[in-house]
């Protein structure tokens, strides 16, 4: 537990109880924090001050972009639009690999953070023409608070919120902090539990169990991403036992992506991925059954190109995040009328710039 500065409007947390010897039980992920006066909970911006735990993330941001809703990554959500992405300080997990640890790993006070309103957000994302808006950069998780009131403000507004996260999340806030997100990017990690125990501070079971839950009790589009780094969960055996996992629990139209690792953080020691591990990797995946597979972080035209899954037929030709071609009409083939499985707007879209974007 480390000490840290105030934020100028600290928010009362959800999803604690205070224990017998007078600390907090933080109950938002299945860390179950501790917290005893005075001090943050691993994440940094969750503080026990006064018999109370207050959330000094709320309302705050380390920066906007407007992106591409394809580096989220989502391929079937949208494609073609933008997303106004922010973060935080701060993560609920301890990634050794982690490509943005400068935000994840820093306390507010070694931040530059800036105040924002759900309603300045949203404003933000309609001046930018952004449809979307992302919860990205670290992981939401941890303002939950916040993530449920702008995810409240964008949908009244007729914005989709969008998570990117690893999924590390208690049952109990779960529900709540899911109940207006229009698509999340769970990013499973690995499918091994000593991966996540050595290497991100973390457990396996409970990434699994919100997996399960949005795929089988909600209606949030989902896609998920697999980071994978050389000698430690790029076997094929890892990578088939995880595929035969997503296709038993959530079936075969769940889009994958794999991704390729850099050196970063804790692990420059690691080399990054080889171009022939991610197709090995998206072949197995496809042999598996898995319908749509993607590769990322690494120029591979067709690994990032959509596919019709009954005639082949290219439905969205894409390079890197720009699309090249885009065939379908609503959501279906042009050649064979196959639905494809997702969100699609009904003519071909017309993205936004993607400048880096700092409010004032």
């Amino acid at each position: 537990m480390g000490s840290q500065a105030p934020s100028p409007n600290p928010r009362e947390a959800k999803w604690w109880q205070t224990e017998g010897d007078g600390r907090i039980l933080c109950t938002l992920c299945p860390r179950d924090c501790r917290i005893g006066e005075g001090q943050s909970g691993f994440c940094f911006i969750r503080r026990h001050e006064n018999g109370r735990l207050l959330n000094y993330g709320y309302g705050t941001s380390t920066g906007f972009a407007v992106d591409p809703i394809e580096k989220k990554p989502l391929s079937h959500f949208h494609p073609g639009t933008s997303v106004l992405s922010f973060g935080t300080a701060g993560c609920n997990l301890g990634c050794k690999f982690c490509q943005n640890w400068h935000i994840s790993k820093a306390h507010l006070d070694a931040t530059a953070s800036q105040q924002v309103t759900p309603e300045d957000i949203v404003a933000l994302a309609k001046r930018h023409r952004c449809p979307s808006i992302a919860f990205t950069y670290n992981d939401p998780t941890i303002i939950g608070e916040f993530v449920i009131d702008v995810s409240l403000e964008a949908r009244m507004a007729g914005l989709y919120p969008v998570l990117v996260t690893a999924g590390y999340i208690s049952p109990e806030a779960r529900s709540e902090v899911y109940e207006n997100i229009a698509a999340v990017n769970i990013d499973l990690k690995a499918f091994s539990e000593p991966f996540y125990r050595k290497l991100t501070l973390s457990n396996l079971k409970p990434v699994l169990d919100t997996i399960r839950w949005v795929a089988n009790e909600t209606d949030i589009w989902m896609e998920l991403t697999t980071l994978l780094i050389p000698g430690h969960n790029d076997s094929s055996t890892e990578i088939t036992s995880m595929c035969e996992w997503i296709l038993e629990e959530c079936g075969p139209q769940v889009p994958l992506h794999f991704t390729a690792f850099h050196p970063d953080f804790k692990m420059k020691q690691v080399p990054h991925t080889p171009q022939e591990t991610l197709r090995r990797a998206r072949s197995l995946a496809q042999k598996a059954g898995i319908a749509h597979v993607y590769i990322g972080n690494i120029h591979d035209s067709e690994g990032q190109t959509t596919s019709c899954q009954s005639c082949g037929s290219v439905l969205i030709q894409r390079d890197w995040h720009s699309i090249l071609q885009y065939r379908l009409l609503g959501n279906r083939c042009p050649d064979c009328e196959e639905p494809l499985v997702g969100h699609f707007s009904p003519s071909a879209p017309s993205r936004t710039d993607s400048r880096p974007y700092r409010a004032h």
